[in-house]
């Protein structure tokens, strides 16, 4: 069997929300904190999109999870079953019928 990937260790990321009203007070404390100053803007909309882009990544992951769980309790044999699975895929195929 294959072993499974490294889970994912995400580095936080800090969002500042800066408008026409808060901009110097911002600019000032950010260059104070971190030394030079670079912007990247995105609309409420992009910002929207990336959101929904991340929560679709997100749902794509989890279902290739479940396909790689599938075909893993597929080429597993009987007697090798995973301890915790076990009485789980027993308990389920009781009474069923293919």
């Amino acid at each position: 069997m294959v072993a499974r990937p490294k889970p994912i260790q995400l580095t936080d990321t800090k969002i500042y929300v800066v408008n026409k009203d808060n901009l110097d007070k911002f600019v000032e404390e950010f260059k104070e904190v971190n030394g030079d100053l670079a912007f990247v803007a995105l609309s409420i909309r992009d910002y929207e999109n990336l959101a929904l882009n991340v929560a679709e990544l997100r749902r794509f992951i989890n279902q290739q999870t479940q396909i790689i769980l599938y075909y893993e309790q597929a080429v597993t044999p009987d007697g090798e079953e995973n301890k915790g699975n076990a009485e789980s895929t027993d308990s389920q195929s009781d009474g069923e019928s293919e």
